[in-house]
């Protein structure tokens, strides 16, 4: 994914051809979230714990947004990054509900360059003043092939409209994606990258939590996006160690 800024695309929204909400989802645990290691576009499995962590994931999400519950409204359109991880997470939730999977290579996560696969602890080690910059929120990273968090945040604001327009306003639109997409495309559909521009505002969700946004159309069809929840997970991850081996 090249970090080369382009302006991107957005459609004039009509509000009969809008999703009624955009459940993000992260992909559960992998070897290299247990291990610290950066993933970027590394397409790395999800480990057993992962596994069990999109199982849970999936049955709350069934439960909260689909079916009975939810009224009439009771269409869903799943759309995933193409990397094995996200997509197993997908899979955990739609695969009940016979749903078909879409993928869209503008959820990948964001791209770390010649650092992917690396320890933290590596980096520190390695690249010292790069790394402290890098977590201190002011670009170390972008020295080595970094996508920049700006570019992640478009693409994924862009995507997110298109496929929002894709549903209609009795459908739910799940995207399984990654931590860094996730906050970084937040904050740039809610505007909170305009004053605060190192994305330093907001965190990442945990391994296979979920945030919740519904859509505002204004009269010049630009879509105003409303944060309904953030970093929400499964009852289960309040009553056990979600990312311990311990079940």
């Amino acid at each position: 994914m090249s970090s080369t800024l382009a302006a991107p695309h957005f459609t004039p929204a009509d509000p009969e051809h809008i999703a009624h909400s955009v459940i993000l989802v992260r992909h559960g645990r992998t070897s290299y979230n247990a291990a610290g290691r950066i993933q970027g576009h590394v397409n790395i499995p999800l480990d057993e714990q992962g596994r069990w962590q999109v199982e849970q994931s999936g049955k709350e999400l069934r439960s909260l947004y689909v079916g009975e519950g939810r009224g009439k409204r009771s269409k869903q359109l799943v759309v995933a990054s193409d990397l094995d991880r996200a997509a197993a997470t997908a899979h955990a939730f739609a695969d009940d509900l016979k749903l078909q999977i879409n993928f869209d290579e503008r959820f990948r996560e964001r791209s770390f360059g010649e650092w992917e696969g690396c320890a933290v602890s590596d980096l520190r080690r390695d690249w010292p003043e790069d790394a402290a910059s890098w977590l201190a929120g002011f670009g170390g990273e972008l020295k080595h092939g970094a996508e920049t968090k700006h570019h992640v945040g478009q693409r994924g604001h862009e995507a997110l409209d298109e496929w929002a327009q894709k549903a209609t306003p009795d459908t739910d639109l799940f995207v399984f994606s990654h931590g860094a997409w996730i906050s970084q495309t937040l904050q740039e559909v809610l505007g909170i990258s305009g004053h605060d521009e190192d994305f330093m505002s907001m965190v990442s969700p945990r391994n296979a939590f979920w945030s919740r946004l519904v859509p505002l159309v204004r009269e010049d069809g630009s879509i105003r996006w409303r944060l309904l929840e953030f970093n929400h997970g499964p009852v289960i991850a309040q009553e056990l160690d979600w990312d311990s081996e311990r079940r």
